[in-house]
């Protein structure tokens, strides 16, 4: 089983300038709240790879990389959907670098992986998270889902209340 870290302690890997190392560590996700429904992350613990590098003048080079699910309803057809998503991040902390140089993820040399990994996937979500590409959802007029209902599924469209006076007339 990988060690858990909610942070990790950059200094205690002791690399000098031009070294690398590469880490397996498991890291819990909160489970996300979109719409108004609950999306729990799997597998929990994420399995992730850190990568670290040391850059000169006491600066970071980091790449977290994990793989992990969102389950919850579909949000066109509120089927069980579980999309999966690859998340490739790096970030890089050259102290007295500026802003743009500065990762916030990194403080006195301890790296807060919790808030990285779920920033990065919260990153990688699309605008809906669905059950399928090809989602059909729910009929706007009945409910039913699109998906099992199949063509053949059709209501009668409401008549015209422009056209109203006019079916009143007797003729």
């Amino acid at each position: 089983m990988r060690p858990r870290a909610d942070s990790f302690d950059l200094a205690a890997l002791r690399l000098t300038a031009g070294e690398a190392r590469s880490l397996e560590l498991s890291e819990p996700v909160e489970p996300f709240e979109l719409g108004g429904q609950r999306y729990a992350v799997t597998p929990s613990p994420v399995p992730i790879c850190l990568d670290v590098s040391r850059t000169s003048h006491q600066g970071w080079a980091l790449r977290l990389r994990f793989e992990a699910a969102l389950e919850g309803p579909c949000m066109r057809c509120l089927e069980p959907a579980a999309p999966r998503f690859a998340i490739d991040a790096r970030e890089f902390d050259q102290p007295g670098g500026g802003e743009e140089l500065e990762s916030p993820y990194v403080t006195e040399q301890e790296v807060d992986l919790a808030a990285w990994t779920r920033d990065a996937l919260a990153l990688a979500l699309p605008p809906q998270l669905i059950c399928r590409e090809d989602c059909a959802g729910l009929c706007p007029v009945c409910g039913e889902n699109l998906n099992a209902a199949g063509p053949d599924h059709r209501h009668e469209s409401a008549p015209d209340p422009r056209w109203a006076k006019l079916r009143e007339l007797e003729l």
